[in-house]
């Protein structure tokens, strides 16, 4: 899979060369097989990016700026949704990639790795054990009813305090 990068090598926006330079050294860095596809010198990219920016991604006035990023012709996003991944340490699964053995990406897809099992889901834990998805769901619903059960008792007790109050203030008023 090829990461397409949409840049504009001719932008007069410092902030947008900002925006470019940053996708295309952290590519760079993590040595990501990436393509720059440029779309100030090239009608064909700008009008492939143009019409493969889905609409819900467009700015208000339907043109998308660079940097704007595809898997192949997978929309992956802008710059903003980049910069989110980047932030949230998950480049990887933003680009539509497998995370590297060893990062930290690949550290939290390992604590938390769903494998079918055709009757029920199975996940590995850090130590790569298989630990039950439904008997932690049953546990995580049992605990979820003894916080409904801890809450229904809390309002019956402040409700009984409440006719407690009133009754006193009725006879009081008498």
């Amino acid at each position: 899979m090829v990461i397409k990068v949409f840049l504009a090598s001719s932008s007069g926006s410092t902030a947008i060369k900002k925006k470019q330079q940053d996708v295309v050294g952290f590519l760079e860095a993590l040595k990501v097989d990436y393509t720059q596809l440029d779309i100030a010198c090239n009608e064909e990219n700008r009008m492939w990016m143009r019409q493969n920016v889905p609409e819900e991604k467009k700015p208000t006035n339907g043109i998308p700026l660079p940097p704007q990023i595809f898997n192949e012709e997978n929309y992956c996003g802008d710059y903003d949704t980049f910069f989110d991944a980047k932030e949230d340490n998950s480049v990887y699964a933003f680009l539509g990639l497998p995370p590297p053995p060893g990062s930290k990406e690949a550290e939290q897809a390992d604590k938390v790795h769903i494998v079918e099992n055709g009757n029920h889901a199975e996940e590995t834990n850090a130590e790569g054990n298989l630990v039950d998805s439904i008997a932690r769901v049953e546990e995580e619903e049992g605990q979820e009813e003894a916080d409904d059960d801890r809450d229904e008792e809390e309002a019956e007790v402040q409700e009984d305090e409440e006719e407690d109050l009133e009754e006193t203030q009725e006879e009081e008023a008498e």
